[in-house]
């Protein structure tokens, strides 16, 4: 008779621990590793991993699935990349606390944020919560193809307390101090996985209004650090400019230090090539000290997608094609064919909005073809600059022909952050950093200009095998920074290692066939919203809770995945 439920058999097993790797069984029983090493039991289903990698599942600590998980039960495409559980909530943004009038306030702010459309929230929300707990105690029933955790979202909680007193970043009275602490640990006490805030400029809702806790100030953040304290549990994520870093940097040290618990914030290189350095400074000198603050990092350049399906081309802003720029694809294919309309496009300057994405494009000498699969590690001589001056052509025109490539479904790539160099060696040396931890994927967020989501599988493709302009990385220590490490991160102790008595969330993979697919537009979302899908290949077997999610690529259609409180 069958003595587990799953077998994995004679894989390589790379356990999220940071050991080599070694040939071994696991076997699964009740949705738990029982076992690790020669397995002799049989199990019920026995799966050959002969010659695969048997890892454990992804921990993926950076998402938006907030939206999505009230609706859906697959988390894509986080789960097309490994991802077996998504802690969502991040960046401040969030449906939760919130009051019935403020439902639209909400929806402005994910729109703006995090580029999900606002018809789409309108349609797919329910609000059928107003309290986080509320919140929690909706998804708990749910099922999913993944685990999902929740954070406590800063701009939610704000607004829910000063109502527009919040939404317009005035200072918090002594009575809204009080109701930060307490709703704080009523959250985190409910199941909330932690806190979330932003102090960024380039968070705006989808009317221009900066977010509100940009300018929230140290006593409101200690009284939140004061209500994690009082939990005893929860971790705190940060966005910040840090145009002020001794101020930034202080208000992050004052939380750690008052609530006791560890804090992430996102750390990537900007335009200028050294300052990211500046801020990991700072956080080796917190740790030095005892206060556990980790930097979340890219394993690849962040940047927009551009094409006639996605949000944004170079060519947004010109009269003559915003003119056609909501006819269906094909129309707008044959509008761009037409010499009179080219020739009016390509004489027209562009006009006032998105004048710093137009910057960061450098005359196109920082935007490539993206390819299949995706090249996220470009040379500049294949930029479309460099290509038009090859070819003595005009960038602009050149990039026009480009876009009406494979029936205008072309996807064109412009870095933002992790690229002032033309290359990826600051992400080698984030990655390997002992106080950093991989992150800003954005699952679920972004869908008509970021796909980010592949990031676990870029982690694994581009560090553990292809990349040829600079070194590797060893494969057992990229597994363990994206399971074990991102698990401890997000203070979640059951999972992220092939270990006895751990959750038995695993994939097998295809390493030497593993690769990603190029990006595409769906139309998926309520209201028949679309947003950027992005497969992979290679990921043989799923496994979440000791249920096999995915074949191939394929769903299986179980759904064990469940709210992490």
């Amino acid at each position: 008779m069958a003595q587990h439920d799953l077998v994995i058999r004679a894989g390589t097993v790379i356990d999220g621990l940071g050991g080599a790797a070694r040939t071994a069984d696991v076997a699964i029983q009740g949705g738990r590793i029982v076992d690790v090493g020669r397995v002799a039991g049989a199990g019920r289903r026995e799966i050959d991993a002969a010659g695969a990698l048997v890892t454990p599942g992804f921990v993926d600590i950076h998402t938006h699935y907030d939206g999505q998980s009230t609706w859906a039960s697959r988390m894509a495409p986080s789960c097309y990349h490994g991802v077996t559980t998504a802690v969502m909530g991040n960046c401040g943004v969030g449906f939760a606390p919130v009051r019935t009038q403020d439902h639209g306030i909400l929806v402005e702010l994910m729109e703006g944020v995090e580029d999900i459309p606002g018809a789409a929230l309108h349609e797919g929300l329910s609000w059928e919560w107003e309290s986080f707990p509320d919140f929690l105690d909706y998804l708990a029933p749910r099922q999913f193809d993944i685990d999902v955790a929740a954070q406590l979202p800063h701009a939610a909680m704000r607004v829910f307390i000063m109502g527009e007193r919040g939404a317009n970043r005035e200072p918090a009275t002594a009575d809204d101090l009080a109701a930060f602490q307490r709703i704080t640990a009523e959250a985190m006490r409910a199941g909330a996985i932690g806190f979330t805030s932003s102090r960024s400029l380039n968070h705006r809702s989808s009317k221009g209004a900066p977010t509100p806790s940009l300018t929230a100030e140290h006593d409101e953040l200690v009284a939140i650090a004061r209500g994690l304290r009082d939990a005893g549990r929860g971790v705190l994520e940060f966005i910040s400019d840090f145009v002020d870093l001794d101020y930034e940097f202080g208000l992050l040290r004052a939380m750690v230090r008052e609530s006791g618990r560890p804090l992430s914030l996102s750390l990537a290189q900007g335009l200028s090539p050294n300052s990211w350095r500046t801020v990991m400074d700072r956080i080796e000198a917190a740790n030095a000290e005892g206060l556990v603050i980790r930097g979340q990092v890219a394993p690849r350049p962040i940047g927009v997608l551009l094409g006639l399906t996605t949000t944004l081309n170079p060519f947004t802003t010109r009269p003559s094609y915003s003119e056609i720029a909501r006819l269906p694809l094909e129309a707008r294919v044959q509008a761009l064919r037409d010499p009179a309309r080219r020739e009016r496009i390509l004489g027209e300057e562009t006009s006032p909005g998105f004048q710093r994405l137009f910057r960061m494009m450098a005359g196109l000498e920082k935007v490539w073809v993206l390819g299949d699969p995706p090249n996220y590690e470009p040379d500049p001589a294949d930029s479309l600059a460099a290509r038009a001056r090859r070819l003595g052509r005009d960038p602009f025109e050149f990039a026009l022909d480009v876009l009406l490539e494979r029936d205008g479904r072309q996807i064109l790539f412009m870095p933002f952050a992790n690229y002032a160099d033309n290359n990826l060696d600051c992400c080698r040396e984030m990655l390997l950093n002992p106080w950093t931890v991989p992150g800003l994927g954005d699952g679920g967020a972004h869908v008509g200009t970021i796909c980010d989501a592949s990031f676990t599988t870029t982690l694994l493709t581009h560090w553990g095998r292809d990349r040829t302009r600079g070194e590797l990385i060893d494969l057992p220590t990229l597994i363990r920074r994206q399971t074990h490490d991102t698990a401890r991160a997000v203070d979640l102790h059951d999972r992220g290692t092939l270990e006895p008595g751990m959750k038995a969330d695993i994939n097998v993979i295809d390493f030497a066939n593993l690769r990603i697919c190029a990006p595409e537009m769906v139309h998926d979302l309520p209201a028949g919203g679309a947003r950027l899908e992005q497969k992979s290949e290679g990921y043989l077997v799923n496994v979440v809770a000791g249920e096999v999610t995915y074949e191939r690529g394929e769903a299986t259609g179980a759904l064990p995945g469940r709210l992490v409180r």
